[in-house]
């Protein structure tokens, strides 16, 4: 039995048959993912997840949720009991971009040793807060620093942190516009109610 070549701990063999499979069958390629975000008091919250379907079929192979926690630190008014939702969106991008570029460098051969990224986006809250409603509510800028040591070039490492970019579905999300569609439902009420958000 051949041995499964692997690249940064990805099974690259396996990679390539699933490329191979979504080139010819886009319906596999649709994913739901799914959160259950609940307030726990003050400027704390919590969120579970767990189910999710793909190619069109409910996944509920996890047989316990993920529960993250979000706070705020005490300068916002919180007991610092977990990273706030910003800092949560740093989290995701990172761990997005990071994914995309092992997966990427392991398509291409790369052997990565190491890989950190470096994160810090400019708030300011007074969009928040709605003392200035000319003040942007959400990040000015993020900034990104790849750290790469990795059996490749210079242009190697920049075509990668390149392709890092082109294809995270985090940075895509957090760079162009994504519809967002609100709903309500009164608890006991059993209805629910669409809410439309002003831009």
């Amino acid at each position: 039995m051949a041995q499964e070549s692997m690249v940064n701990g990805i099974p690259v063999d396996k990679l390539t048959s699933v490329i191979d499979v979504l080139k010819g069958n886009k319906e596999a390629a649709q994913f739901t993912f799914r959160a259950k975000n609940r307030w726990a008091g003050g400027a704390a919250a919590f969120t579970s997840i767990q189910d999710f379907s793909a190619a069109g079929q409910e996944d509920i192979s996890r047989p316990y949720p993920f529960v993250m926690e979000a706070g705020e630190p005490e300068v916002l008014l919180g007991i610092d009991n977990a990273p706030n939702a910003t800092e949560a969106l740093l989290h995701a991008l990172a761990c997005c971009l990071n994914a995309s570029f092992i997966f990427h460098a392991a398509a291409r051969g790369v052997t990565v040793q190491e890989l950190e990224l470096d994160m810090e986006g400019d708030l300011d809250i007074r969009g928040f807060l709605g003392i200035d409603d000319k003040v942007r509510n959400g990040y000015n800028q993020i900034r990104v620093l790849f750290k790469v040591k990795a059996d490749a070039s210079e242009e190697q490492v920049r075509e990668l942190v390149q392709l890092a970019q082109k294809r995270s579905p985090v940075f895509d999300i957090v760079t162009h516009e994504v519809p967002v569609n609100a709903s309500m439902e009164l608890v006991g009420a059993g209805t629910e109610h669409p809410v439309q958000a002003s831009i």
